[in-house]
């Protein structure tokens, strides 16, 4: 339902932004920027912090102001999840409370959605890409009959107001940016860690709105039977590391992947892979790197016979330090790498795993 924008020659994008366009009378009353905030248990999704640091930019670009959205069972909780809203950018929050919302359903979630929406007409929608994220954008999308611009990896707002989504094409070897030209809200995902962290601003306070739900428990289908967590699963928690060693197809066989996990342990770090190797059987899909696996933002990454291919790039760029090892000097990883290295990973990686492990119990004997 989105409408991809096609790259302008320079001299038509210059007239266009000497020239910004009035908007349709019929938008002018969608205003405002808006983030789901993913609230469950207790806890806000760290993802929804994250797209509140971005909906600020957003909003401050329009000049509008940033409105979170909770939804739950108790007024009080999502009360505490508005004050963390507003620390962490919002200026307000549409708090909608019923019994009905302690569990996570697609029908009263969406009902609620789509309720807020067609009151309050925000212009701008951006929701996490995880696993609820993604059931409630594609929803709520459909039944508004607007667009939605998935797995997003930069937002930006243009000279006519239109909300800029760009996100990987094409298997991840192209960069697309779709604007949602014809349709409001402007509905967008983005995944865990694709956007920073903005500074929490304690004290920071702003305003509630309440609205209610008009939904009977005999209106919805699902029923809630059981909730079985899966905190204590052995998944791979890359996203949220300090410390990512990773390898790729420059490590020639499934037993060198041992050299990764050494390195990865002496750093006290986590491990992972590039798709090659989740496509050949040498790492479990929770381990994958990359638009189409994990996000990454840790302070060190390492990649070890990585090529670096967009799909991959736009999984780890917002790293601190990025160190690539690669026998290509022309590989694509080093054209954003903080540090390359010309070698073979399979000779080099025992070396660093050594230096480190001597490095670091000095430092554990010096303490």
């Amino acid at each position: 339902m989105s409408d991809a924008a096609k790259p302008s020659p320079p001299a038509a994008a210059a007239g266009r932004s000497s020239m910004k366009k009035e908007l349709p009378e019929h938008f002018k009353a969608y205003r405002h920027v808006w983030v789901f905030i993913e609230y469950e248990r207790g806890n806000i999704h760290p993802v929804s912090l994250e797209l509140l640091g971005e909906g600020r930019k957003l909003a401050d670009k329009l000049d509008v102001e940033l409105a979170g959205v909770v939804i739950g069972a108790e007024a009080e909780a999502l009360h505490e999840a508005a004050l963390s809203c507003f620390e962490y950018g919002a200026d307000l929050v549409y708090r909608v409370a019923d019994p009905i919302l302690a569990h996570y359903r697609n029908e009263p979630f969406t009902k609620a959605m789509t309720d807020l929406v067609n009151t309050y007409k925000p212009e701008v929608l951006l929701l996490g890409a995880t696993t609820l994220g993604r059931d409630l954008a594609g929803s709520v999308a459909t039944t508004l009959l607007t667009g939605l611009t998935a797995d997003c990896t930069a937002l930006a707002i243009d000279d006519e107001r239109s909300l800029a989504a760009t996100r990987p094409t094409f298997g991840g070897s192209l960069m697309c940016t779709i604007h949602t030209l014809n349709f409001r809200p402007q509905m967008a995902t983005v995944r865990p860690r694709v956007m920073p962290m903005p500074e929490r601003q304690a004290g920071r306070i702003g305003r509630i709105a309440d609205h209610s739900l008009s939904m009977a428990e005999e209106d919805i289908v699902t029923k809630v039977l059981r909730f079985v967590p899966d905190r204590d699963s052995d998944k791979a928690q890359l996203a949220y590391a300090d410390i990512v060693v990773a390898g790729g197809l420059g490590l020639r066989t499934p037993e060198n992947l041992r050299l990764v996990k050494e390195l990865a342990e002496v750093l006290g770090g986590d491990y992972g892979g590039s798709r090659p190797l989740v496509q050949k059987g040498w790492i479990e899909a929770d381990r994958q790197i990359g638009q189409t696996g994990k996000t990454i933002r840790p302070k060190l990454y390492i990649a070890a016979g990585i090529s670096g291919a967009v799909q991959h790039r736009v999984g780890v760029e917002g790293a601190d330090l990025i160190l690539a090892i690669n026998t290509d000097a022309n590989a694509p990883i080093f054209d954003f790498a903080h540090l390359g290295i010309v070698a073979d990973a399979v000779s080099l990686l025992p070396a660093l795993t050594e230096a480190f492990r001597q490095r670091l119990s000095i430092n554990r004997a010096a303490s």
